[in-house]
């Protein structure tokens, strides 16, 4: 299917702007130029209205955690979600996905606490994912005073998709829910999705490569089930939402993964949204399309928080 006409204009936009390619920035400016498009560039009117939000820190293991508290307008008791944001384990941060997890805590009436884990390359792999770890079993020690049910679901994009399906498989005792946002599951595969769709759709293989240059040691083991989750134990794991976008260098792997938890026993729903591409969770306010697919989304996982 044809790339989103929306979304097209939002491409020939960023183009016209000309700023070097991820790949070609320092880590610092790279930062700083996601933080100009998710945040600087976004209406704060567009944002979902909350009953609260709060910014506090938890002990990990490397010093203090930031984490934000999203707390919907909702009645309680509610589920909990713990989000961790893409960024290919480099970039974004607490306010680049502000827009993502106000829109879950709203659409799927959930707390969502959202973790600013340690970025690469000043904190390599296994740096985020310790962080992950630490937060997620901080949050499922607090339920009571978050959403207040025992339902603890665990949501991310991109590489923070990556920490969320592996912190599901780490602590499979304690997390009820899973959403895979068009997640890295696998760093070492070879997908069709990695070549057709290469260069030209927001996330281009060649910064998928720098993300990783960045982010794992020339001699690790990229079968790591920390590192690619494809590779762990996905028997009995919660159930899961898997989303991909059909433009996506990202799409197949996703798929790959989706389709591995079916096999495994785990029930999955699975959307494939054709004409989008990576990111479009945080672009319905550029796509009809994508507005679409966040409202399906949010309310598959929904069920998934309320049984």
């Amino acid at each position: 299917m044809p790339l989103d006409p929306e979304l097209a204009v939002l491409l020939d936009f960023l183009a016209a702007a000309e700023a070097p390619s991820m790949w070609e920035q320092t880590p610092a400016e790279a930062r700083a130029g996601f933080r100009t498009l998710a945040v600087d560039l976004r209406d704060p009117a567009l944002l979902p209205e909350m009953a609260k939000v709060e910014d506090t820190t938890i002990p990990g293991p490397a010093g203090q955690i930031p984490i934000r508290i999203y707390r919907p307008q909702a009645d309680g008791p509610l589920p909990t979600v713990a989000f961790f944001h893409g960024g290919g384990w480099v970039i974004g941060d607490l306010d680049t996905h502000d827009l993502t997890c106000r829109t879950l805590a709203d659409e799927t009436s959930a707390v969502v606490v959202s973790v600013d884990y340690r970025l690469a390359p000043e904190h390599r792999f296994p740096a985020a994912v310790e962080d992950a770890l630490a937060a997620a079993t901080w949050i499922a020690e607090h339920l009571d005073e978050l959403g207040g049910t025992s339902a603890l679901g665990v949501a991310g994009d991109s590489a923070g998709g990556n920490l969320a399906a592996v912190v599901a498989q780490q602590l499979r005792e304690r997390v009820s829910a899973q959403l895979l946002l068009y997640p890295a599951t696998d760093v070492p595969g070879e997908y069709a999705s990695r070549t057709d769709n290469a260069e030209g759709f927001f996330l281009d293989l060649r910064t998928m490569l720098w993300f990783m240059e960045q982010y794992v040691a020339p001699d690790a083991d990229l079968t790591d089930p920390l590192l690619s989750p494809l590779y762990g134990d996905l028997q009995a794991l919660a159930p899961a939402v898997v989303v991909v976008a059909e433009l996506d260098p990202l799409r197949d792997e996703g798929l790959a993964y989706a389709a591995a938890l079916e096999a495994a026993g785990v029930p999955v729903s699975v959307r494939r949204f054709e004409g989008l591409i990576h990111g479009f969770v945080d672009m319905g306010r550029h796509s009809k399309a994508a507005q679409a697919a966040v409202s399906e989304t949010c309310e598959l996982f929904r069920a998934l928080l309320h049984p």
